[in-house]
């Protein structure tokens, strides 16, 4: 595959326009800069689906929406015994969809977990949450990732700040940021107990990242990730133009956030454990493509190719 940088825009196979070139080496740092998102946040329109106009509206703005109440107690507890279930799973002790954390060995992520969950599977089929994400997407989607995070008391490792997208992107072929996440809180979020925080706005611009992506990046990134990283000062600069905001509230809220919007995550050295519920809806109007800066797509349990193969 011949890459040809023509400045902000580069043509693959002369026939698709990356609108949103990342992975620069590393001593091409600020090669064309911001990029300003030429998609909008929300494709879809009122009355197409449960969310109203001024939330749509806020969404645009903010990139992020917050559900106070999306499970009850009673569905917080059987999930929350699912995802203890599972990361005792002896079934599962060796899957490759098992991520853990370095040094202390226990589960980090598990991915692709509604095909493993039933009850997880479920819940990503809900009308509820499918049909907000079709009219946030303004299209038909599928599940392009799924996984459950812990972050054990004490121990639990954080997630430095990152635009989801730029990911995606780069290592998966998403062309546009036409998809959105769902964080489903399975533990009471705390300021102090390493809640996710988010860049209100900064969907807007696109940050491309230096440093070329290494073969098989996915295995060291989902612990910690290298490559793809924004830079310091940018981070600064976006922090002082929006401000940082972050996502608490009681087991059952949920946040609906933006592929593009940056955001990250301390470590958690409280005693309070935080575990959620992540789902990925992509735009059947956004498939990947080749990967825009890696030599080969993540695998599909990390990523599908196609709606078939993590279908809601």
């Amino acid at each position: 595959m011949t890459i040809a940088d023509t400045g902000r825009v580069v043509l693959r196979d002369s026939s698709t326009v990356d609108l949103y070139p990342t992975r620069f080496p590393a001593n091409e740092p600020a090669r064309g800069g911001w990029i300003d998102r030429s998609d909008p946040t929300v494709w879809g329109v009122p009355g197409h689906g449960p969310v109203e106009a001024a939330e749509l509206a806020r969404h645009e703005r903010d990139g992020y929406t917050v559900d106070d109440a999306l499970l009850t107690a009673a569905e917080v507890r059987e999930h929350r015994a699912e995802l203890e279930r599972l990361s005792a799973d002896p079934a599962l002790a060796q899957d490759e969809r098992v991520i853990r954390e370095p040094g202390s060995n226990a589960v980090r992520s598990i991915f692709e977990v509604h095909r493993i969950s039933e009850a997880v599977s479920e819940l990503a089929r809900r009308p509820q949450i499918v049909d907000r994400a079709r009219q946030l997407l303004g299209s038909e989607v599928y599940i392009h990732q799924s996984r459950v995070n812990f972050m054990p008391g004490f121990e639990g490792n954080g997630f430095y700040w990152h635009s989801d997208f730029e990911t995606w992107h780069a290592e998966d072929g998403l062309p546009r940021p036409r998809a959105v996440s769902l964080s489903i809180a399975l533990t009471d979020n705390y300021p102090h107990n390493g809640a996710l925080m988010v860049i209100a706005g900064s969907q807007r611009h696109f940050l491309p990242c230096a440093g070329e992506t290494p073969d098989e990046n996915y295995r060291s990134s989902l612990v910690r990730q290298r490559a793809g990283v924004p830079a310091a000062a940018d981070i600064g600069e976006l922090a002082e133009r929006y401000g940082i905001e972050q996502f608490t509230g009681a087991a059952g809220s949920a946040l609906w956030f933006d592929s593009n919007i940056m955001h990250g995550s301390g470590s958690n050295i409280t005693p309070y454990p935080r575990s959620n519920i992540f789902l990925v809806f992509n735009s059947c109007e956004n498939m990947p493509q080749a990967p825009f800066a890696a030599s080969q797509p993540r695998p599909t349990y990390i990523a599908a190719r196609q709606p078939q193969e993590n279908s809601h």
